[in-house]
C-alpha cells in the first residue's frame, strides 16, 4: 500500500501517521515512513531516538550537487532532471523495527514549486518511492500535497485527510480534495481525530457527508502527554491504537 496523510496543521496528522506506521510494522509489514511536512517531526512520533539530529534530504547540499550537477539554491543553468535516487531510501534512512524513516525537508525560498535542483531531486525521490518500492509507504504530507504530481498520484492507493471537529479543518479537507482532483488522485478518505463525543462524530459526518470515513480517534490526554514528553503515541494510547488497527483492516 502507498498511503499519503494530509490535513490542517495541529489536527494530529503526524500522530496518526506514526501510529499507522507502527501498527503496520507490528503486523510484520516493511514500512517506509516519509516525513514530507517541514513543520512536523514524524521521527519523534515514531519513537526514534535523537530525532532532531536527522538531516532533511533537501538540506544535503553536497549530495544534491553530486546527483543533479547543480548547487542547491541556484537558479538557471543546467542540471539533471532525472537524478539517481533509487539507493537513497536505503542509505539515507534511519530504522526502527520494520520501519525506515526519511525526512524530505523543503525548498527554503520563494516559489516552492520552482524548477531547481532541490525540488527536482525530492520529486524524483517521491516518484521512485511510490512507483518502485515494495514496502508499505506512509507519507506524512503538508496541509497540501506539494510533493505529489500526476505521475505519482495514480500509484497512491489512498489519500487520508485527518480532520478535527471544526470549520477550518473541514475547509482544509475540501481544499485538499480539490488539489488532489487536479492531479487525478480520487481515492480519498477522512479520519476524524480528537473526538470527544458522538456529537463531534455527527458534526464531521454532517459537514463532510460526501467523504468516505475511514474511522475516528478519541480525544485522549495520553496522546497529548506523549507528545509533550517526546514519546511515541503508539506506546501510550491503547484505545487509539486499537482504532488504527481496525482502520488498517478496512484499508
Amino acid at each position: 500500500m502507498k498511503l499519503a496523510i494530509s490535513g490542517k496543521g495541529g489536527v494530529g496528522k503526524t500522530t496518526f501517521a506514526a501510529m499507522l506506521a507502527r501498527a503496520l510494522s507490528d503486523q510484520g509489514k516493511k514500512v517506509l515512513a516519509i516525513d514530507a511536512d517541514p513543520d512536523a517531526n514524524l521521527a519523534a512520533a515514531l519513537g526514534i531516538a535523537d530525532a532532531d539530529r536527522i538531516t532533511p534530504i533537501a538540506e544535503m547540499k553536497d549530495m544534491i550537487f553530486e546527483r543533479t550537477g547543480a548547487r542547491p539554491g541556484s537558479i538557471g543553468g543546467f542540471f539533471k532532471l532525472n537524478p539517481k535516487v533509487d539507493d537513497l531510501p536505503d542509505t539515507l534512512s534511519v530504522t526502527k523495527d520494520n520501519i525506515k524513516l526519511m525526512r524530505l525537508g523543503s525548498v527554503k525560498k520563494g516559489g516552492g514549486g520552482c524548477l531547481c535542483p532541490e525540488s527536482t531531486l525530492l520529486k524524483a525521490l517521491v516518484m521512485h518511492i511510490v512507483l518502485a518500492r515494495d514496502e508499505v509507504v506512509v507519507m506524512d504530507m503538508e496541509a497540501g500535497i506539494e510533493h505529489l504530481g500526476r505521475a505519482t498520484a495514480s500509484a497512491v492507493d489512498k489519500l487520508i485527510v485527518v480532520v478535527e471537529p471544526g470549520r477550518r479543518s473541514i475547509d482544509t479537507a475540501r481544499h485538499i480534495r480539490r488539489l488532489a482532483s487536479e492531479i487525478r488522485l480520487e481515492n480519498l478518505a477522512v479520519v476524524g481525530n480528537k473526538i470527544r463525543s458522538s456529537q463531534d462524530e455527527d458534526f464531521l459526518r454532517r459537514h463532510l457527508a460526501d467523504f468516505e470515513f475511514l474511522g475516528f480517534l478519541p480525544y485522549d490526554n495520553a496522546l497529548i502527554e506523549a507528545d509533550l514528553e517526546g514519546r511515541s503515541p503508539y506506546d501510550s494510547a491503547d484505545q487509539a491504537r486499537r482504532r488504527v488497527e481496525a482502520m488498517i483492516e478496512k484499508l
